[in-house]
């Protein structure tokens, strides 16, 4: 019936050819075969075109002969075909079930073996229906046959021909089987029989006329719901084998007849589908055409390919206890065959020589077959090809009609025994002995899905849409994939092209598959980490939100308990409302994304390699690429917000949050992401080959290959604010050691971006590559100021030096004409504020990186500080002590922080080498007569100014300290270099210890110079016209001397007496609004800048003259000038404050960077009065002893 088949499509298909091409083949053959063209031959060509042309016209009268045959065989596979549409049958009566239907205790299923065999040939039984009825139409006026066609014409729409070519079935009925029909009919009217078989033909005639004409409609109508009930059954059914042969494999051999069957039919069903995906028919009576529909989201698919992929393993791993079986069955056999040709029935049958030799013949190749006892089975080689020609030789002589003894008169002889019948034992044989030579060729033939590369586009769409929808399951992706493996085999071998394409093909669509599934992990990922994901369970409300939402809270009335509603205004819902169930739907979508997560994760990890051709496909490897790949595209894309840099506070939940899930994810796999992921941070906080992380010298050529995030933060940093291109107004606010912008910065002000915890989290994400690439920036910008002042120092060397002389003299009018003539300064002042915000920034940065140690390394960082304090100090330092303490300073262990980084750059770029440098505090005095300090004012806030003059202070400060060591030191190295042998004696121990002393003695000298020459040129530039400038410039002062930390306090009285400065910050912070008792400090009062409204803008004459005379009248000035000071101080009730801040004993002694936090004045007891007073009378500092409204705090003597 298949060779029938053959023919019949080969036929078929020669009617899609071109009639040219086949005369054109024909007659190329024939020349090459005769050497010249035989015109008889080629008219008997044409004749055969013409005569077959449409070929099915030729089919029905050429294969008429054997009509009648056809008709009996199709009636023979009848019942097995309505079997198998009888879904609730196959179910109800467990065909393919393991089980028992009816006693599911009773494991082996022997209820139906010959039928749920037959069930494995049932696709053949069908295409035979289908094709047997196109060309022998006679055979459909039979009794039966019309319901035979009408179950299979009515779920079919198709028939393929040869690969995917195909002819649409019921056209080709209606145009050629429907006249035949008609032509019966017509012949059965007119009385060509007898009247009783007459009526018969016509009525049956008339019904098969009814049915060939309404089956299409039917067929468009119901064959895809068919066919899904179908899926839906196999889909139950092989899951259900799959779980079952899993847990009990012994029993797979006895049943192996019935997995062929489940095979099959599931081949057959997903081969239907995407055959009939995207077929147009066109309806019998009108010519327009209909797309089937057929759904591309049926889930079923990707059940029955993955039950499909399972079973056919579970059949190669047992493959050899099924032959083992197979061999124990036919051994057996062999015995119960000899004793049923040995029954009293046979031996009456009498059997002719022929018959009787093939029984003997089968018997005895069945007596040798090799017992499997104790062997290994897999070793056994037996070919029963001979037994199973005999077999069907046996089977040919009993079905013939010339035979005298019939397949009836066998059954009949030898069932009376009660056992099988020998046709039945025999039959029975036959299918298990191909189970020990077959075995792999009837898998391959079941199991085999390689068709489906002719559909391949299909098969990718419908897995995209059903693999992440809600019955898409991710173990199915194993079986989608390992599909691609047998899709070469479909090549033809006698075109070389094909084998490279179908090959190519396989390679594409496994490649398109995985990006899917890729995207898919990736989109599940994004889908836990958005802010509908876990980031809804880690919302919190800002302090503003909470105001708000309590302000509603408060107005709104309770209630009701059914349902919490919405707080009015502020959006807010009320606490617990996710626990009702209308709200619980986002965590179970949670859920369920988490569970789909973690069940893709493992089923990659655990998937075998896909092999296609030469290709080999890990996907575990694929799925590591896309989860670092995607977290490492989540990191760039969450650096920067839609209009500018995302805080490091919000980076950093966004990178932990992000972690958590590929956390999650990891403990399904067997493979270490975390690594993965730290190498990712790595190689984006370290901009530079990593390879050179090992060694510290810097490499020559910097490869900007990695470091891409830091590179954005960094830059981001440095253009916003430090150099503030954008001009958003940067303050630099050292009481709360933060910057403020006056607008904001990108999406955010400066305050939010630059706190001390943000840049902890910049530091906590970036580490230290992180820390060093931004102070690297920041040094090579300080380096370019740095050298922009030694310019300007050079360039006009010879009027600083007349200044400077000028000064030493007293001579005030050439110090002023000399400094008129300086070029360019507030260009330099500019510079140096710039220098300064850098200076505060690396200090925040320092601060920062020393919390964030201490916190994760907190031995190393006590390491790093117990060594910083008993380093030796030596000029010049070995190289190793100077990283030490770079490596200190860089985590604000060391103890002046600036005047150390100033140092650093110094020695990096060479500067400092000559003696233009010694005229740097006449230089920077020169600074008090600029226009910059006309335009400021002190803001008791952020204990600054307004335009961050206070920055210069730390500049000022820091390159006095840094060049001076810098120019000890080449002076030592100059004066030593022939003794620099290695070897130190106690003499030059003690002579560094001189150095050092030296060095700490120099700077203080320097500083000490620039206060003097800078106070008095403060103090000679006021006149009653002009003296706006003055407060400003006595606070500046009065912060260097705080900042510095070579600079005692007491150094600026015998210039300006405290008593001045003390007025007029008791100005300032007495007319800020009051604040709560508790709190002690301004930090926490609004931010009111009083400068413009301060009456020590207008009566700042009288402390001046003060600061000449007596320190009484200093007081009676204050008293009569400060009303509001005297009466604020006086309004509140005396009582003792608790001191605040580090008091000191000695001025002199203060220690290095020892930070005070008790405001701009801290005066210790032994301070009696103002050094430049000569006052008999009572000390003024019980007065402000009580004082709530600043930082001022002095020690009492009571």
């Amino acid at each position: 019936m298949d060779l029938f088949c053959a023919f019949v499509r080969v036929n078929l298909f020669a009617e899609k050819i071109p009639r040219k091409m086949l005369l054109q083949v024909y007659n190329l053959l024939h020349a090459l075969s005769r050497n010249d063209r035989d015109c008889d031959f080629y008219h008997r060509l044409v004749q055969f075109i013409d005569s077959y042309d449409p070929p099915l016209k030729g089919l029905q009268e050429d294969l008429n002969f054997v009509s009648p045959r056809i008709g009996e065989v199709l009636e023979a596979v009848g019942p097995s075909i309505f079997l198998s549409a009888d879904t609730r049958k196959l179910r109800n009566e467990g065909f393919l079930s393991p089980y028992h239907p009816r006693f599911p205790d009773i494991l082996t299923n022997s209820a139906h073996p010959m039928r749920a065999q037959d069930l494995a040939n049932v696709t053949s039984y069908r295409e035979w229906v289908l094709l047997g009825y196109l060309v022998c139409p006679d055979e459909l006026l039979r009794v039966t046959s019309i319901d035979i066609a009408l179950v299979v014409l009515k779920e079919n729409l198709v028939v393929t021909l040869f690969r995917d070519e195909y002819i649409l079935l019921h056209e080709d009925y209606q145009l050629y089987v429907l006249p035949r029909v008609l032509e019966s009919k017509k012949m059965a009217k007119s009385g060509r029989t007898k009247q009783k078989e007459a009526d018969l033909e016509y009525s049956v005639a008339k019904q098969v006329e009814k049915m060939i004409s309404e089956v299409h409609e039917q067929a468009l109508q119901l064959c895809d719901t068919i066919h899904r009930e179908r899926r839906i059954l196999l889909k139950q059914e092989i899951g259900r084998m799959v779980l079952f042969f899993t847990d009990q494999p012994s029993l797979l051999a006895p049943n192996i007849q019935m997995v062929f069957s489940a095979l099959a039919l599931t081949q057959s069903e997903v081969l239907w589908y995407f055959q009939h995906a995207g077929i147009a028919s066109s309806r019998s009576k009108s010519t327009r055409v209909i797309p089937v529909d057929i759904d591309p989201n049926d889930p079923t698919i990707g059940f029955l390919l993955d039950g499909m992929d399972r079973l056919c393993c579970l059949v190669r791993k047992y493959i050899a206890a099924v032959r083992g079986y197979a061999l124990s069955y036919l051994s057996s056999s062999a015995g119960r065959i000899r004793y049923l040709m040995g029954t009293p029935g046979i031996v009456a049958l009498d059997l002719d020589p022929t018959l009787k030799g093939l029984f003997q013949h089968i018997v005895q190749l069945l007596e040798t077959i090799p017992k499997p006892q104790g062997e290994n089975v897999s070793a056994i080689t037996c070919d029963l090809s001979e037994f199973r020609k005999d077999w069907l030789s046996i089977l040919m002589i009993v079905t013939s009609s010339r035979s005298s003894i019939n397949i009836r008169h066998l059954e009949k002889a030898t069932v009376s025994t009660g056992k099988e019948g020998l046709l039945s034992e025999g039959n029975a044989a036959y299918n298990w002995s191909r189970c020990v030579d077959e075995l792999e060729s009837q898998l391959s033939k079941h199991g085999s899905l390689k068709k489906l590369y002719f559909y391949h586009q299909h098969l990718t769409t419908v897995f995209r849409n059903t693999m992440f929808g809600p019955e898409g399951r991710p173990q199915h992706c194993c079986a989608w994939l390992s599909v691609a493996s047998s899709f070469p085999e479909c090549a033809s071998l006698i075109i070389p092209e094909e084998v490279t394409k179908f090959g190519r093909d396989a390679v594409l669509y496994v490649e398109s598959l995985i990006e899917s599934i890729m995207g898919g992990l990736e989109g599940l990922i994004n889908i836990l980490d958005s802010e509908g994901g876990f980031g809804a369970l880690e919302s919190q409300l800002l302090p503003e939100q909470a105001a708000a939402y309590l302000n509603n809270a408060s107005r709104i009335s309770a209630p009701s308990m059914k349902s919490p509603r919405v707080v009015g205004g502020g959006g807010f819902t009320l606490p617990g409302h996710e626990s009702y169930p209308e709200n619980n739907k986002s965590i179970k979508m949670l859920e369920a994304a988490i569970q789909r997560l973690t069940n893709l994760c493992s089923i990659l990890n655990d998937m075998e390699p896909i092999c296609v051709i030469n290709h080999v496909f890990v996907l575990r490897e694929y799925m590591r690429e896309c989860i670092l790949g995607n977290f490492k595209r989540r990191l760039l894309t969450a650096l920067q917000t839609d209009n500018d840099l995302q805080r490091p506070s919000v980076l950093e939940s966004l990178i932990r949050r992000h972690m958590s899930i590929v956390h999650m994810a990891e403990q399904h796999v067997s493979m270490d992401l975390t690594q993965g992921i730290r190498e990712i941070l790595l190689t984006e906080a370290f901009s530079g080959p990593v390879s050179s992380l090992h060694s510290f010298e810097k490499p020559t050529e910097q490869q900007q290959n990695t470091g891409s995030a830091v590179e954005v933060v960094c830059n981001w940093y440095m253009d916003n604010i430090i150099k503030d291109v954008s001009g958003a107004g940067i303050l630099f606010a050292p009481r709360h050691k933060y910057f403020k912008s006056t607008r904001p910065v990108g999406g955010y002000f400066a305050e939010s971006v630059t706190d001390l915890k943000e840049i902890q989290a910049f530091v906590r994400i970036f580490g230290g590559y992180g820390v060093d690439r931004l102070d690297r920036m920041m040094k090579v910008h300080t380096a370019a100021l740095v050298n922009c002042i030694e310019t300007s120092l050079r360039s006009n060397r010879e009027l600083i030096e007349s200044a400077a002389a000028s000064m030493h003299s007293g001579d005030r009018g050439e110090r002023d004409a000399s400094i008129r003539q300086i070029v360019d300064l507030d260009t330099v002042i500019g510079f140096c504020i710039e220098a300064g915000q850098a200076l505060a920034f690396d200090e925040l940065l320092a601060e920062a990186s020393g919390a964030v140690l201490e916190d994760n390394a907190s031995l190393i960082h006590s390491m790093i500080t117990g060594i910083v304090e008993h380093i030796p100090e030596e000029i010049p330092e070995k190289k190793e002590i100077r990283r030490i303490k770079g490596v200190a300073n860089g985590i604000g262990a060391a103890g002046d922080h600036d005047s150390e980084w100033v140092r650093l750059i110094l020695e990096e770029v060479g500067s400092a080498n000559d003696n233009a440098w010694s005229l740097l505090p006449y230089f920077f005095a020169s600074f008090m007569t600029s226009s910059a300090w006309n335009s400021t004012g002190f803001n008791i806030e952020t204990g600054g100014f307004s335009n961050n003059i206070h920055c210069l202070a730390r500049c000022i400060s820091a390159v006095i300290a840094g060049t001076e060591y810098v120019r000890l030191q080449r002076e030592y190295q100059q004066q030593h270099q022939p003794l620099s042998n290695g070897h130190h004696s106690t003499e030059n121990i003690d002579a560094e210890f001189q150095t050092r002393v030296t060095a700490e003695a120099s700077i203080k000298s320097a500083m000490l110079l620039f206060v003097k020459f800078a106070a008095s040129i403060v103090l000679d530039s006021w006149s009653e016209a002009n003296r706006s400038h003055l407060v400003a410039k006595l606070i500046f002062l009065d912060q260097l001397c705080e900042i510095s930390p070579y600079l005692p306090r007491s150094s600026l009285e015998s210039h300006v007496p405290y008593t001045i400065l003390r007025s007029i910050y008791t100005q300032y912070y007495s007319n800020t609004p009051s604040t709560p008792l508790a709190t002690a400090s301004p930090h926490h009062s609004p931010s009111v800048s009083l400068i413009h409204a301060s009456p020590s803008m207008k009566n700042s004459t009288t402390p001046q003259r003060g600061s000449g005379s007596s320190g009484s009248a200093a007081a009676a000035a204050d008293s009569g000038y400060f009303k509001g000071s005297s009466s604020s101080v006086y309004s509140q009730d005396h009582y003792n404050e608790p001191e605040i801040g580090n008091s000191r004993s000695n001025e002199n002694n203060k220690p290095r960077g020892g930070s005070r936090r008790s405001g701009p004045l801290d005066y210790s007891s032994s301070h009696k009065g103002g050094s430049g007073s000569n006052s008999t009378g009572p000390s003024p500092l019980p007065r402000f002893a009580v004082s709530r409204s600043g930082p001022i705090s002095y020690k009492q003597h009571h």
